[in-house]
Parts: C-alpha cells; sequence; structure tokens
C-alpha cells in the first residue's frame, strides 16, 4: 500500500503556521508528514526557516495519528549525532512512537553557520556514517562509547527512550549511498523517482522497509498564479542536489537561478488546479517501487483552507485510488 504524506516546510512558514499545517493535513486524511530541518531558507522570498525540533515537539501534541519524520537531518557539524540522538528519542516518546528520525549529509547552506569548512562530499559521508553508529547504539539503550575518525562519544546514555526504538531513515542519491548507509538504516530517502535507487536499496536490504519520495506541487484555484509562486519560491530545486548542497546561501541560488524561467519550473512542479497532473507526477514514484510518497504544496500559507479542502475532498482519493491503495 502507497502512504501519502504532507511536508512541513520550515523554509515557507514560520512555526505557528506549521503546527496548524499538521494538524490540518492530519484531518484531511494524510498518512505522515515530514519537516525540513534548515538554519535558512534557500531563497530570500521562502522567508522563513524556525528550529524544526522545537515545531515537531509541537506538532506530536497537535496531532495523533500521522507519522513524523525530520527530513532531513545532518549529524554532522550544526548538530552533533550524540545530540541528535537525544532529540529523536525525545520526540519518540513525545509522539506515542510516532516518529522516524530522517538524516542526510547535509547542505553548506545551514551547516557552514558554526564556522567550520564545508568538508568534500566523500567526507560527509564518512562522518554520515559514523553518525549513524552512534545514533544507533544511543537509541538500542544503554551507555556508548564510540571513537572514530571524526567524532568521539565518551560514555553517553539516553535516558528516556520510547517503548519501540526510533527508526532511522537515511537519504541517498545513488549506489555509493546505498552500499554505505544502507545497512545502518531502517527505511530510505530519496528525491528523484528512480527505480534503480529502490531496486539497490531493496537487494541491499532484502526489501521489506520503507522508501520515502517527495514531490512539489504547487495548487491554486488559479493556475498562473501558482506558476508565480512556484517559480518564485521554488525555483532553487533546479539546481539538482549535488549543486543545492553546495552553495552557501540564499545570495548564492539567487545568482545561481537568475536565469531559471518560470517554464523550467512547471517543467517538474505541477502547477494547476486539477487533480491529474498532480497525480501523473506523484505517480512516478509509486511506479518507481517507492512505498511513502510526501507531498510539498509550495506556498500553502496563501490559502491553508482551500489546499486542505483539495486534499481531502479531490486529491487524496484520486491518488489512493490510482495507487490502487
Amino acid at each position: 500500500m502507497v502512504r501519502f504524506g504532507y511536508t512541513l516546510m520550515t523554509e515557507q512558514s514560520g512555526p505557528r503556521e506549521l503546527v496548524e499545517h499538521a494538524a490540518a493535513a492530519e484531518r484531511a486524511g494524510f498518512d505522515f508528514a515530514v519537516m525540513s530541518d534548515h538554519y535558512s531558507p534557500w531563497l530570500d522570498e521562502q522567508g522563513h526557516s524556525p528550529y524544526a525540533w522545537s515545531v515537531l515537539g509541537a506538532v506530536t501534541q497537535s496531532t495523533e495519528r500521522m507519522d513524523l519524520l525530520s527530513f532531513v537531518t545532518a549529524p554532522i557539524m550544526r548538530y552533533h549525532p550524540a545530540i541528535v540522538a537525544q532529540k529523536a528519542a525525545t520526540i519518540g516518546l513525545l509522539s506515542n512512537d510516532r516518529f522516524t528520525l530522517g538524516v542526510g549529509s547535509g547542505e553548506n547552506l545551514n551547516e557552514h553557520v558554526v564556522g567550520q569548512d564545508w568538508p568534500p562530499v566523500n567526507v560527509r559521508h564518512e562522518k554520515l556514517s559514523e553518525a549513524l553508529h552512534i545514533m544507533r547504539s544511543l537509541l538500542a539503550g544503554g551507555y556508548v562509547n564510540f571513537t572514530g575518525d571524526h567524532y568521539r562519544v565518551d560514555s553517553a546514555k539516553l535516558w528516556d527512550l520510547p517503548d519501540e526504538q526510533v527508526p532511522i531513515a537515511t537519504a541517498i542519491s545513488g549506489k555509493q549511498g546505498i552500499e554505505r548507509f544502507a545497512p545502518l538504516s531502517d527505511a530510505m530517502i530519496a528525491v528523484e523517482p528512480t527505480a534503480e535507487l529502490c531496486r539497490s536499496w531493496d537487494s541491499a536490504t532484502g526489501g521489506g522497509t520503507r522508501k520515502f519520495g517527495q514531490q512539489p506541487i504547487c495548487w491554486d484555484s488559479d493556475p498562473d498564479v501558482a506558476a508565480k509562486r512556484a517559480w518564485s519560491q521554488f525555483r532553487w530545486f533546479s539546481g539538482g542536489w549535488k549543486v543545492n548542497s553546495e552553495l552557501p546561501g540564499p545570495a548564492g541560488f539567487a545568482a545561481a537561478t537568475q536565469y531559471v524561467r518560470e517554464e523550467d519550473v512547471t517543467a517538474g512542479i505541477p502547477c494547476c488546479r486539477e487533480v491529474e497532473p498532480i497525480v501523473d507526477a506523484v505517480s512516478s514514484y509509486w511506479k518507481a517501487g517507492f512505498t511513502d510518497i510526501a507531498l510539498v504544496q509550495v506556498g500553502v500559507d496563501e490559502d491553508p483552507d482551500g489546499f486542505f479542502g483539495f486534499a481531502e475532498e479531490q486529491l487524496l482519493p484520486a491518488l489512493r485510488e490510482a495507487a490502487g491503495s
């Protein structure tokens, strides 16, 4: 069964609004919610970036049913992995075992703020591997000691653990990431609907694990308004993650996307008022083998009641019917 989620974008909404959106998404029938974890938005036009973990704590109390995920947290510079494990365990408790810790190797945009040099991708992967070992050990309970090339943990223990061990989902983009991270992960995260990623992940894990994807959309009663809004807030998306992970701030993203046209954005993001273009875009994920697909509604603050009403009455039923869920 394919599950459909809603993305709580910390880059486009303030903390109070995000908590309200989470409750609205649950009422509308979304199966889960994911939350981005940034220090900065990609573009000035987005205008927000509250602390995701405080918001997640509030969301555990404004929702009852939906699964929750960080999407994703980078335990490599801005956060030490021992602290990430502590945060994850706390959210697991507050949510009554509804939380999955989503992690990745990070973006310069968010990590450079602590004053360290941005490492090359191979070093970021080394650090994430060590972080996964540390976090899994701490979330399993007991005292943990660890000495690696990048991290050291001295007699650490999580004193408040949920009944079920918090699962970890790791973001990957290719074969190297799958080989390195699949043995240390409970689920996969990817942002492109590539069937080979799912096949390779299932081969490495034996299958049966969740595979999370994400599709941006921009619903509006006026498609022209939707297209302009998508260009304003989401043109950064056209660069791809290999480029996006290296840029240091909104000014860099603005410069890198100055020649991105509105039609370039709408080619990858359905901007519409009908369900069919959205179903068509999202279907590429379940056809590739993804089990869980999170939607990003670009600019939900413009009309939250309208979008969540559309999702409940039209979009989610259409997606479930098309996916056979």
